[in-house]
């Protein structure tokens, strides 16, 4: 059995300024992200300058900050906003949504496509091998603030987090980094090496993601708020990646039945 290192989740004090361990995690992760953005920019025949990539980070920080902020209260704290609608806006609080934010950032590129004449697909190609860092250190940022924790286990590697009482549980924010950021990304980063058909990377990566995030929800406690929808075990989580995994999969198929010719965005 194991015990939460118990992290102070602020990172950086300044006076009264605090800079959160989760809110560090963004950070980086955005920088590491423009930095592989601008590595595969660099391959011969990428069609990219950095200057779009600039542009692209600038909608892709806004839509993920805006996206998962909007999502986590629409799937997870409906009630808590009818209840009281400013803590949409109490960002430092915590609370965000993956799937919120996939949602904001697929919005944002839409509009960032159409704007500079390329298709939805071509953005999302490029992009979707660097998306798994932003999940792996997103969810080093959860095991640090000791939050969504997983079932009570007696797994030797159960760990006992502050205020889940003395049970050891299912350090789920580990396996989620490992399963969603360094598995995805060596996944997706030796896929998308090669010459794929349009659309395939994005479909692999939103395949992956729902299938990883699917299985991490049987380790992993629904929120108490919520509970399980169905079944005992049916969780929010799952629900939402049903949808990712249905979706992946005919993307996926789609671009290598389509005519080779035919340009979809």
């Amino acid at each position: 059995m194991l015990t939460h290192p118990g992290f102070d989740p602020v990172a950086v004090q300044l006076g009264p300024l605090s800079l959160h361990w989760y809110g560090m995690m963004y950070l980086i992760s955005f920088y590491i992200g423009w930095w592989l953005a601008t590595h595969r920019a660099r391959k011969p025949g990428s069609g990219w300058t950095s200057q779009q990539l600039t542009d692209l980070l600038f909608y892709s920080v806004l839509s993920v900050i805006l996206g998962g902020r909007i999502g986590y209260v629409l799937f997870y704290g409906f009630e808590w906003f009818i209840e009281d609608p400013l803590m949409l806006f109490r960002v430092w609080e915590g609370g965000m949504s993956f799937h919120g934010g996939f949602l904001g950032v697929l919005t944002s590129y839409v509009i960032y496509a159409r704007m500079h004449g390329r298709t939805f697909f071509e953005v999302t190609d490029f992009l979707a091998p660097i998306y798994p860092i932003g999940l792996l250190l997103g969810r080093l940022g959860n095991f640090i603030n000791a939050e969504l924790w997983g079932k009570v286990t007696d797994l030797p590697w159960g760990m006992v987090f502050p205020n889940a009482g003395a049970a050891p549980r299912h350090p789920s924010q580990l396996y989620e980094a490992f399963l969603e950021g360094l598995v995805m990304f060596a996944i997706l980063w030796w896929y998308s090496s090669k010459p794929r058909p349009r659309m395939a990377v994005s479909a692999v990566f939103c395949l992956l993601y729902g299938l990883f995030r699917f299985l991490v929800e049987f380790a992993r406690m629904p929120d108490e708020h919520i509970g399980y929808l169905v079944f005992g075990w049916f969780t929010m989580g799952m629900l939402l990646c049903v949808p990712m995994i249905l979706v992946g999969s005919y993307v996926l198929w789609l671009a290598y039945h389509r005519d080779t010719g035919r340009r979809l965005t």
